[in-house]
């Protein structure tokens, strides 16, 4: 009797292991759990640019952050990023300390920048939306950058 048990059991995990195996979790419905590392997103139709990575790169140096995006507009760039727990108490400090960062070494370039998880959310899913769907193009790709811009400022 306690052997059919275990069998049952033993059975219904081996189940459920096989059965989750092929199924993705969107990086936006991960995104507040675990750091996605999204890549930076080009919404001005412009691809290969290496500023966009460098700015990623530069602001992921801040060992108060575990995870960046980056969009890039037309006119300007958003950065977006998660501030590790123990460091949630200096987030005005670190939001300063980043903004100061990139304009000292992007002089030409308008920054957003935003500890909101909501618009890190965002990012994540106009990154995704770019990458799956062949109707949204670079028009649309630009006109929801500009939304999402216009969140941080009504957030603040």
């Amino acid at each position: 009797m306690r052997n059919t048990y275990r069998f049952i059991i033993l059975m219904s995990v081996i189940l459920l292991v096989s059965c989750n195996q092929d199924q993705k979790a969107k990086d936006s419905q991960l995104a507040l759990v675990k750091t996605t590392n999204p890549p930076p997103v080009v919404t001005d139709g412009h691809k290969g640019n290496d500023q966009v990575e460098k700015i990623k790169r530069d602001v992921s140096s801040f060992p108060e952050l575990y995870d960046v995006a980056v969009v890039k507009g037309k006119k300007a760039i958003l950065v977006a990023y998660k501030v590790k727990h123990l460091h949630r108490f200096n987030m005005k400090k670190i939001e300063k300390n980043v903004t100061k960062m990139l304009e000292k070494k992007y002089p030409k370039a308008k920054f957003t920048v935003s500890s909101d998880y909501k618009i890190f959310l965002e990012v994540v899913r106009l990154d995704e939306k770019m990458r799956t769907s062949s109707k949204f193009n670079h028009r649309d790709a630009e006109k929801r950058f500009n939304e999402i811009v216009k969140m941080t400022e009504d957030i603040k």
